[in-house]
């Protein structure tokens, strides 16, 4: 056993001191793992910042209502009345102002990208004072509130950096009206620093809404409350609606775009993976054609072939390991925190997010970048254990 292992150790050692007189053909491979990893790292780090912001956006103790039979706001209706019965549940918050229960009209306006310069829809909701309270983390960081009853707007952060016109002093066009911005607000990153604020009043004659909604966000006591406030509405004969946790709520609400980033990142990243692997396979055919009358003389020797395919193996795990931290730093400098838009296919509107390079993708990055190199030296190690040392010899 311990001969064995000095086997494995001396003839490793040589095929990792001879990498440099390879420098070509590994720097080729070295960099197609890196580009493959940097690739798939960056595009699933969309779906973390997506599923990132709906976490944000998820208080432990909110709860949304929507009508009945609704799977999102833009298909739920509530009634002056019904939001006022809401409020009167058991379990809500309470603050010197009353419960923490804010009505809410959510609409679309078109506004172009700062980036392409195309239309994209934008939140525009109508809120209450009281969503200040429900949304935690809620802090204005430029300009000021907007005044009750005014034609006045507030902006998330997100969504003043990736949409045009919306600096404090601009205005937004909504019906025939220009409404000025007059202040920038953060939301703890959630989906709400996407949107554009105005006082509801103001907003259900703008769109003919009447006294009508399309949610109530309510903030409750405790986690343990939401049993008793979601029994108290559905068994109310007034009312036709349902509670939902705003964690379970906001899963639902992402599950379709993060399961088509995930879906097409893995395809990329496997269509990629499969150059990179015929990429590393050349390399370690080259090393072992290259070395083929130093593995005979080894063999002739009395090395066994076993300590021959770890050292080849090890050679293309080594690279692979060296390419896949190179990919991963490239992401990582490149992708984290970069800010971007997409599509709200539950609402149809766009929602700003920061692409999330965290420690778990960057860890199946290099996985992948291993599981390459595996399947890349695998065939080549085996060739080398295999050839008959007659045959390499007469190279000599």
């Amino acid at each position: 056993m311990f001969n064995w292992m000095a086997q494995v150790f001396s003839v490793t050692r040589f095929s990792m001191l001879s990498l440099p007189q390879r420098k070509g053909s590994s720097a080729a491979a070295l960099l197609g793992i890196a580009g493959v990893v940097a690739v798939m790292v960056g595009v699933l780090s969309i779906a973390q910042g997506v599923m990132k912001t709906m976490e944000s956006s998820a208080g432990d103790t909110n709860v949304i209502v929507l009508r009945s039979g609704a799977d999102s706001e833009m298909m739920s209706g509530l009634g002056g009345d019904d939001t006022r019965i809401i409020a009167e549940a058991p379990g809500i918050a309470r603050d010197a102002s009353g419960p923490v229960s804010s009505p809410e009209l959510f609409v679309v306006i078109n506004l172009p990208m700062r980036s392409t310069g195309t239309d994209a829809n934008v939140p525009l909701r109508g809120v209450q004072a009281q969503a200040q309270q429900v949304r935690d983390g809620f802090r204005l960081v430029e300009g000021r509130m907007f005044e009750w009853g005014l034609n006045e707007v507030i902006v998330g952060v997100g969504a003043r950096q990736q949409f045009a016109g919306l600096e404090i002093g601009s205005s937004i066009e909504v019906g025939k009206e220009r409404w000025p911005v007059v202040g920038v607000f953060e939301a703890a990153g959630g989906l709400s620093e996407s949107e554009i604020w105005v006082d509801a009043a103001v907003l259900q004659p703008a769109y003919r809404r009447g006294n009508s909604y399309q949610a109530v966000y309510v903030k409750l006591n405790s986690r343990d409350a939401f049993g008793e406030f979601k029994d108290t509405l559905t068994s109310d004969p007034r009312l036709n609606v349902k509670a939902m946790r705003e964690t379970d709520y906001y899963e639902a609400q992402s599950s379709t775009v993060t399961n088509l980033i995930t879906g097409l990142g893995t395809l990329i990243a496997v269509i990629m993976g499969l150059g990179a692997i015929f990429g590393a396979l050349n390399t370690m055919y080259t090393a072992v054609s290259a070395r083929t009358r130093e593995i005979a003389t080894l063999r002739a020797l009395g090395f066994r072939s076993g300590p021959v395919v770890i050292s080849i193996l090890s050679e293309s795990l080594l690279l692979a390991l060296a390419g896949g931290l190179i990919g991963a730093g490239l992401a990582w400098l490149a992708f984290d925190g970069y800010r971007a838009a997409t599509l709200n296919w539950a609402s149809f509107s766009a929602i700003t997010f920061a692409f999330d390079v965290n420690l778990k993708l960057l860890v199946q990055g290099i996985i992948f970048a291993m599981v390459i190199g595996l399947i890349g030296g695998l065939l080549p190690a085996i060739r080398a254990a295999r050839q008959p040392v007659a045959h390499a010899l007469r190279e000599l």
